[in-house]
């Protein structure tokens, strides 16, 4: 039994709704080495024969038997396999892989059967050699003459030391003389293996085969060398087949094909590739922008957001403990979300938000006087709000006003809030370097004031004061405008005791002074007269100001006038009484009373504290110190601050987020139109290249490598799409933020990150590898046989 034997072979085509039977019953055996030529008729079966043999195309009925193994259960993988290692194929219309140079079209068989670089080398180089073209090694196909293209693919049919070369027309469309050299190396080839050509040439065929098979309407009409019983016996011992491994191509290979490919095809190439940038370039300047903005919000937190205090207040607030989110789950199970029908319901929200007023105990006031000590680092000031009222009096233009220490606007707004810290009356930090890094001092011999008869003024950065400051100042209203010099060193506030500015009467009730004693209050000797140090003004360069328009006044005031209060005997004698001295009338209730008491003086617990860190990263250890004291504690006696500095953060962190997932929305549109065009252009690829796909199943390359190619093809359009957007989105930021910064003042806001722009190369890829799924199936599917026949 010789090493290839076809057993009642039979082929038939659909066309319409009958077949046509091309093979009939076809009975052959083959020796191991010989030149067989099959003669015959334009459609006599010729060629389909060939392609049955090849594992090309499958028969119908019978059996086609390799090395005494029948492959009637043969799968893809093996035919892949089989014709990858068994199979040389020479066409007549050489089926070389333009874009590839002649090596490489060489090599191409081995690249699936797993062969080494320099191997692969080497090994078709010796090829090259072997059939005359050692010099073209480097050229490409459409750089040579007929005859060397048809020795390239004889080269090719060899390489992969194959058991059976199969060569159809190999000489049809070459001159006399090229035809002659192509058959000597073909009948040197016969000599240590099994040729099988078709020929319509008989002269050809006479000259050069061993056997000749002549075929009319799909029938073996003669053979000249049939195989006899006595070579049957001696091939009985047939050696063994050879172990056919799966082929398979590397993404490498594949990538390589696909690149060399889209090379040819430069201008397309990089049109495909600019419009598929057009998403991706749409979606990073979206990112660029939101990423600048989130990193301006960065900065703004860290400079201009992060001299905001971290504030604890005394005042009843709602708070939720559970962090301020919805009603627990578990109440909503009893309803449903979104229901059809039109009944209200009612629920009670008090669980989730409950009434909750600080309560700053010594131990808690003691717990923040550490803080300096345990996190110095992170703390620039602490600022105590008291809620004493402070009687000042100012002395301008002849006449004596009271001083108001809130502006009125903020008095309708806020009716329950005391003077002090009000908009024109401010305690200064202890630090005054801190002050000094945010504020000029304005004018000769202007400071800080640091004794407690001392102040200072505060302007804006238009040297400006509202008019209601110097209305409560009784400056004259027609004066547009003063000049520094005519406060520093002036004396025109006087605070006032609170034993002489509130009187008894006889029945133990307490009156404010009249606006008639104003002027003989100020010019008794009791009191303080407070002396204007300096005038302040917030730096050009710096991120914010701490300060109101107004005065401002050191901690020594501060204690001067809490010590008086406290000791005067309105204070002494309202904390005696039930009843509210100054109106006469009851007190609501308890916490009414301690108003009263605080506003007096009589209690000089703080009813408020500012805590200003040291930079952005300080209130986060400012936060945690703050929570350490609420560990173990009951909600009613935890202490709630609010961090007004990332509230709002958040608002507008969820703001650019918003805006971002809507821009990105829009821009993924033209994501989808560009990946749909891909697609397009990506089946417009497998139509042009349908013969190189006949040419890769030719020689063993697998459905799946087939795909694999077009894969490839579509990750490098992605890939170059993807980094063309990208950089063409860096080149566009540049202009976009020098048009921002001239609009706005604000520097370099679009910013790509690398992590951004590396993930849209990677998400360009994959869209594209989408978008070639279905084209590189219909690849895959293509029939090698009609692949082949392509031009």
């Amino acid at each position: 039994m010789g090493k290839l034997k076809l057993v009642n072979i039979d082929k038939s085509y659909q066309i319409g709704n009958s077949y046509l039977n091309v093979l009939k019953q076809i009975s052959l055996e083959f020796r191991e080495s010989e030149f067989v030529s099959i003669l015959g008729p334009s459609g006599s079966g010729k060629t389909t024969l060939l392609n049955i043999i090849g594992g090309l195309d499958q028969y119908d009925l019978g059996d086609l038997v390799i090395n005494g193994n029948s492959t009637k259960h043969f799968k893809n993988r093996d035919w892949d396999a089989y014709r990858n290692r068994s199979i040389g194929f020479v066409f007549q219309n050489y089926n070389l892989i333009t874009h590839q140079s002649v090596l490489q079209n060489v090599e191409i068989a081995m690249t699936l059967s797993g062969v080494s670089t320099s191997e692969r080398k080497e090994r078709a180089q010796k090829a090259l050699e072997e059939v005359g073209l050692k010099e073209h090694i480097n050229k490409r196909p459409n750089q040579l003459s007929g005859g060397q293209m048809q020795r390239v693919a004889i080269a090719r049919a060899l390489v992969n030391n194959p058991d059976i070369i199969l060569a159809d027309e190999p000489t049809g469309a070459l001159d006399s003389k090229t035809s002659t050299q192509v058959m000597e190396i073909l009948k040197d080839v016969a000599k240590t293996r099994l040729v099988i050509m078709v020929t319509h040439n008989e002269e050809i065929a006479e000259a050069y085969s061993t056997r000749i098979i002549r075929f009319l309407d799909g029938k073996i009409q003669s053979d000249s060398h049939p195989l006899t019983g006595d070579e049957d016996e001696q091939h009985k011992e047939a050696p063994k087949a050879k172990k056919r491994n799966k082929t398979s191509m590397s993404l490498f290979t594949a990538l390589s094909l696909s690149f060399k490919n889209l090379l040819t095809k430069k201008g397309r190439t990089i049109l495909t590739a600019f419009a598929g940038s057009i998403g991706i370039i749409g979606v990073a300047l979206v990112l660029a922008l939101s990423n600048g903005l989130s990193n301006q919000l960065d900065v703004m937190q860290g400079d201009t957001l992060a001299n905001f205090p971290i504030m604890i207040d005394t005042n009843e607030q709602l708070v939720d403990f559970e962090q301020m989110g919805p009603p627990n789950q578990e109440d909503n199970d009893d309803y449903e979300e979104y229901p059809e029908d039109t009944t209200i319901y009612r629920y009670d929200n008090a669980d989730s938000l409950s009434a909750h007023a600080n309560l700053l105990t010594d131990d808690f006031l003691d717990y923040v006087e550490q803080m300096e000590a345990e996190i110095p680092e992170a703390i620039d000031n602490i600022s105590y709000t008291r809620g004493v009222e402070v009687n000042l009096l100012a002395q301008a233009n002849d006449q004596v006003v009271k001083f108001e220490t809130i502006s009125q606007a903020m008095t309708a707004a806020m009716p329950d809030m005391n003077g002090d810290g009000g908009v024109y009356w401010q305690e200064m930090p202890t630090d005054q370097d801190f002050i000094l890094d945010m504020y000029d001092l304005i004018g000769e011999n202007s400071r800080l004031p640091e004794a407690s008869d001392e102040v200072a003024l505060v302007i804006d950065s238009y040297n400006r004061i509202s008019a209601e400051f110097f209305d409560n100042l009784g400056l004259d209203e027609n004066e547009e405008s003063y000049d520094v010099t005519d406060f520093i060193g002036e004396s025109i506030l006087k605070i006032v005791p609170n034993d002489q500015y509130y009187s008894e009467d006889e029945n133990g009730f307490f009156a404010p002074a009249n606006p008639t004693s104003y002027e003989a209050l100020f010019e008794e000797e009791t009191g303080k007269n407070l002396v204007i140090t300096g005038v302040l003004r917030v730096k050009e360069d710096a991120a914010t100001s701490y300060f109101s328009e107004g005065f401002i006044y050191p901690e020594a005031l501060t204690d001067y006038i809490v010590a008086d209060a406290q000791s005067s005997e309105i204070a002494q004698a309202q904390e005696d009484a039930d009843i509210d001295l100054l109106t006469n009338t009851p007190f609501q209730n308890d916490d009414a009373k301690d108003q009263a008491l605080i506003r007096l003086g009589a209690i000089t617990t703080p009813t408020g504290i500012d805590i200003y860190p040291t930079h952005f990263e300080g209130k986060d250890e400012i936060k945690a110190y703050l929570d350490d004291y609420n560990v173990d504690l009951d909600e009613e006696d935890q202490i709630v601050y609010i961090d007004l500095a990332e509230m709002l953060g958040d608002i507008m962190t969820d703001m650019i987020n918003t805006v971002t997932y809507v821009l990105v929305g829009f821009a993924a549109i033209s994501l989808v139109v560009s990946t749909i065009m891909i697609g397009i252009i990506t089946y417009v690829s497998v139509i042009e290249r349908t013969k190189e796909i006949g040419i890769l199943r030719s020689v063993g390359a697998r459905k799946k490598d087939i795909s694999r190619v077009f894969n490839a093809e579509t990750l490098i359009v992605g890939f170059v799409a993807g980094s063309l957007g990208v950089t063409i989105s860096y080149l566009l930021i540049l202009p976009i933020n020098n048009l921002i910064e001239q609009l706005t003042d604000i520097a370099d806001v679009a910013s790509l990150n690398i992590v951004a722009a590396v993930v849209l190369v990677v998400g360009s890829m994959i869209l594209t590898l989408i978008a070639g799924v279905i084209p590189a199936r219909m690849g895959a599917k293509k029939d090698p046989v009609e692949a082949l026949r392509t031009e």
